[in-house]
């Protein structure tokens, strides 16, 4: 296939653009500044300029594109960096899609989303059908889902993937974690009562081929695993699997300080299953946490 890909620098961008390369598909990159290589082309997402022969010439777009959530605090200027990173380059590849012929048009559009859209669920299980939920992400995640609508209007296959938390040593929710559990300085978050919607990356980056490959399945999906778990389980399989301790919980209170805003994001509860993906027959490499943890370490 010829996959055009917005995000592909990023934690998952760049490992999904050497499976897809791997698998012997054609890569083409969207980048914001001066293409450096041959498989790189440059775009303005933020002034809705995307060159339509770009598109035109592929047979499936994957749009990963947004800022870090939890890369800095949230100051009001970063919410904003938040929110626009993900709809402006949504709508912008949305909008060029819906403008071309109709022969021209790519067969399918897989665009991030994430689990945030659900808020807090407490113990209770949502699957793709429940609605968004409350909080600035799920607020983000309508609006982003939403930039899609064109290109879903226009006739094009449009898979919304709501993304959990994948595993993986290099970074997501793991690699911060390494360093104080290593130090024994680790342990659960607040009450650790919030479920944990985890995915190994092995399995995701499966997920997101899968969903090219099945042209019946449109809509939300949830990228995430069949198990979750709570925030405790998650810091004690992770600490036995370290050999280390994890008896020193962080404070609700502390988050609050440490994390500004986003600290209330860290504590929310998803527990999130796999509706579509279950009911479409995914096979998972890794369906149980330590197997997902220990190839997150050591694979």
């Amino acid at each position: 296939m010829r996959i055009l890909m917005a995000g592909a620098s990023g934690f998952l961008g760049t490992r999904l653009a050497d499976r897809f390369t791997a698998d012997g598909h054609q890569v083409t990159r969207l980048v914001r500044r001066p293409s450096r290589s041959a498989d790189e082309q440059r775009w303005n997402p933020s002034g809705g300029q995307l060159d339509p022969s770009l598109v035109a010439g592929a047979d499936a777009v994957v749009n990963l594109s947004g800022a870090g959530v939890g890369d800095r605090r949230w100051t009001d200027d970063y919410r904003r960096v938040i929110r626009t990173s993900r709809v402006d380059t949504t709508g912008t590849l949305a909008s060029t899609i819906a403008g071309l012929p109709v022969t021209d048009r790519p067969k399918v559009l897989v665009n991030a989303s994430a689990v945030g859209w659900y808020g807090n669920t407490g113990d209770r299980v949502v699957e793709e059908d429940a609605p968004a939920g409350d909080g600035f992400l799920a607020d983000v995640c309508r609006v982003w889902e939403a930039a899609t609508r064109p290109a879903e209007d226009a006739g094009v296959r449009v898979v919304r993937l709501r993304t959990g938390l994948p595993l993986h040593r290099d970074g997501g929710l793991l690699k911060p974690q390494l360093l104080p559990f290593k130090l024994g300085i680790a342990g659960r978050l607040g009450s650790g009562r919030q479920w944990l919607p985890w995915i190994a990356m092995t399995d995701w980056l499966s997920v997101v081929t899968f969903l090219l490959d099945r042209d019946d399945l449109a809509g939300p999906v949830n990228g995430v695993g069949p198990a979750p778990v709570t925030n405790a389980d998650f810091t004690k399989e992770l600490a036995r699997q370290l050999h280390r301790p994890a008896i020193i919980p962080i404070p609700a209170v502390a988050l609050k300080i440490a994390l500004g805003g986003f600290a209330q994001e860290a504590l929310t509860s998803a527990r999130v299953l796999p509706g579509v993906l279950s009911g479409a027959g995914f096979d998972y490499r890794h369906p149980d946490l330590p197997g997902a943890l220990h190839a997150a370490l050591h694979d």
